[in-house]
C-alpha cells in the first residue's frame, strides 16, 4: 500500500492503477473448490485436462475473490472506500490454469458526487486480469462509494 490514504477526489476518469501480480497454486484451487465450487474440473487435474477448460481451473468465483484481495492490497484497504451498491458485470474470458500469473489493471471511467449523502462520491471502475501470456482472463465493472477528502478529515 502506498502512504496515500484514496479519496473520491483521487480518482480521476482515466486514472490507471497497477493491481500488482498473483500466482495461482493448484491447491489454493482445489481448497476453495472443495468449499465453494466442487465441480470436478477444479478439483482435479486430469478432470481438468478431460474438460473444456485445458487444466485445473480456478472456479470464476475464485477468480473474482482473488481480484478483490488483489484490489485490497494495491489500494482499497488504504482509502475511504464505502462500499459498492452492486456489480455492472463480470466476465470470465479464459480458464484460470494452476500455474497462471495474473496481473491486474483498474481504469477509472467516471466519477461524480452524490447527490443526496454529501461527503460521498461514486466512482466507475474496469478492470482486468491478464495471465502470463498477455490473455485476458477476466473483467470486471463496478461503481464504489468513496468519501471525500474533506468529509474523510471530519
Amino acid at each position: 500500500m502506498t502512504a496515500r490514504k484514496w479519496a473520491f477526489e483521487d480518482f480521476a476518469e482515466g486514472v490507471e492503477i497497477d493491481l500488482g501480480t498473483k500466482t495461482v497454486e493448484a491447491g489454493e484451487i482445489v481448497e476453495f473448490a472443495s468449499e465453494f465450487d466442487a465441480q470436478p474440473f477444479h478439483l482435479d487435474e486430469e478432470a481438468g485436462k478431460a474438460s473444456i477448460l485445458g487444466g485445473l481451473s480456478a472456479s470464476g468465483w475464485h477468480t473474482c475473490a482473488m481480484f478483490m484481495r488483489m484490489l485490497c492490497d494495491a489500494f482499497l484497504l488504504n482509502s475511504t472506500s464505502q462500499g459498492a451498491p452492486g456489480v455492472d458485470f463480470v466476465k470470465w474470458k479464459k480458464p484460470v490454469l494452476a500455474g497462471d500469473v495474473l496481473a491486474g489493471r483498474l481504469t477509472v471511467l467516471s466519477g461524480r458526487l452524490s447527490r443526496t449523502r454529501p461527503g460521498i462520491g461514486f466512482v466507475t471502475w474496469r478492470a482486468e486480469l491478464k495471465n502470463q501470456k498477455d490473455e485476458l482472463v477476466f473483467e470486471f465493472q463496478n461503481t464504489c462509494m468513496f468519501l471525500t477528502h474533506e468529509a474523510a478529515a471530519a
